[in-house]
């Protein structure tokens, strides 16, 4: 097998794209293929240049000046969902996302406005709006009238909504059921019985606004298990979709003020309930490495846990009221991948009596949501989703659970337009329905 050749230049040229990389991780990928079947756009377009081999050639290509960083190498690299399947399946212990992520972050520190994968509009929306919950909330109250009125099924009905621009009409398509009036969490649950932890929980920001009723189910959860529940009032975004789009100065500010606010207080872990966000957290020490906030980072990421985790470290108080429901399990990208967190959330879902867990199909595929991959590559995302929900279809579950804000959005959108009802929800919300006995809508309704 060829080698390709080291680095023009001992020296590194701070100029150069890729130049931060440590060309080590480069040489971790031996090229022997066994990523190419974890990798989503591989399994759906077959094409080398589009698998996690592919991509670390056209980096390290770049990187070495022996190819010219063209509209084909982005569109490839752009391409990547940055789900992180390759990493499980790699048997060298490639970092992929240690490659791509600066990679993505110099050749967006390079990009004309014309190279944009999304419209000028979007990335505001994305980058302005979407990572700040308060502004999601005011933006959504449009969306939660048309709802509360039935009038959004109305010009679904009439074929209006397809009138609106493309982009547009994905994301009014992804809209789960919102009530009128939003609930916002108070500051703190105290433990309920004997206090065994002091959790903070990060509330997120579309997740705090579009699956606020998932927050307030673990917060509960975690305060019936013994938990005191402290809710910063001050956090902001873990700055997930910034890193994975290349921003990385913005992801690297919004780490220092969580960094601030979480460190007020004494906390056993920091908790989050959304796969991509909780990996963000976990990262904080690698984002902040060449930074003086690095060892603070490195402490911050120390405590951060994803719920089911930290439900299952702790002993998890085993619920009662029965779900007769059969159900299947999506593994979220950045909970399996990232976090490789398999078995804590099917453990938690297997003590909810009359839940049966069924076997899913590719299920640590990508469903395609991805942050704003679905945004952004909105033809594959949607050919993955569609892959999903012919997967999830074909286990006649009646309900799907996933640890992760976009996969239910993801899978919600793909899932409506087949045949039967199905309760698609956060392991979270099982859990408090089997804790409280509130059963689902899917259950009340037969």
């Amino acid at each position: 097998m060829t080698t390709l050749p080291l680095p023009m230049s001992a020296a590194a040229d701070s100029s150069r794209i890729g130049a931060d990389i440590d060309y080590e991780l480069f040489l971790d990928c031996v090229h022997c293929g066994l990523c190419t079947s974890a990798c989503p756009t591989y399994l759906e377009l077959g094409t080398e240049m589009d698998s996690p081999r592919g991509r670390i050639y056209l980096m390290r290509g770049v990187v070495d000046q022996r190819l010219p960083l063209d509209s084909q190498v982005k569109r490839h690299l752009d391409l990547c969902l940055d789900c992180r399947a390759c990493e499980t399946a790699c048997p060298s212990g490639v970092q992929y996302h240690q490659l791509l992520e600066p990679f993505r972050a110099a050749m967006q520190r390079n990009r004309p406005a014309a190279e944009q994968p999304l419209p000028g509009w979007q990335r505001w929306l994305l980058f302005n709006v979407l990572t700040q919950a308060h502004w999601v909330r005011w933006a959504l109250l449009p969306a939660r009238v048309l709802q509360a009125l039935g009038l959004d099924r109305l010009l679904a009905a009439s074929g209006w909504s397809r009138r609106l621009p493309d982009r547009l009409r994905q994301m009014q398509e992804m809209l789960p059921e919102l009530p009128l009036r939003h609930r916002p969490l108070p500051n703190f649950f105290p433990a309920k019985g004997k206090r065994r932890a002091v959790v903070a929980l990060l509330a997120g920001c579309v997740n705090d606004a579009l699956f606020s009723a998932t927050n307030w189910a673990t917060a509960r959860v975690l305060q019936l298990n013994g938990c005191d529940v402290w809710i910063p009032r001050d956090q902001v975004c873990c700055g997930a979709l910034h890193a994975h789009a290349g921003c990385e100065a913005e992801a690297q500010s919004l780490a220092r003020q969580n960094i601030e606010v979480f460190q007020r207080r004494s906390v056993d872990a920091i908790v989050a309930n959304v796969a991509g966000c909780g990996a963000a957290l976990k990262e904080y020490g690698h984002l902040l490495a060449a930074t003086p906030q690095a060892q603070a980072g490195q402490r911050f990421a120390g405590k951060a846990r994803d719920v089911n985790e930290f439900l299952m470290e702790l002993g998890p108080i085993p619920p009662t009221h029965p779900l007769p429901l059969k159900a299947a399990y999506h593994d979220a990208c950045h909970l399996c991948h990232a976090q490789q967190i398999r078995q804590a959330p099917r453990a938690l879902l297997a003590l909810i009596p009359g839940l049966q867990l069924t076997t899913l199909d590719e299920a640590e595929v990508c469903c395609g949501a991805a942050g704003s991959y679905n945004l952004a590559e909105p033809d594959m995302a949607d050919r993955l989703g569609q892959r999903k929900a012919s997967h999830l279809l074909a286990t006649g579950a009646r309900a799907v659970f996933t640890a992760n804000a976009g996969c239910l959005l993801q899978i919600r959108k793909h899932m409506q337009s087949l045949p039967g009802r199905r309760w698609i929800a956060h392991p979270m919300d099982a859990l408090w329905a089997s804790y409280t006995g509130e059963s689902p809508a899917i259950l009340r309704k037969g």
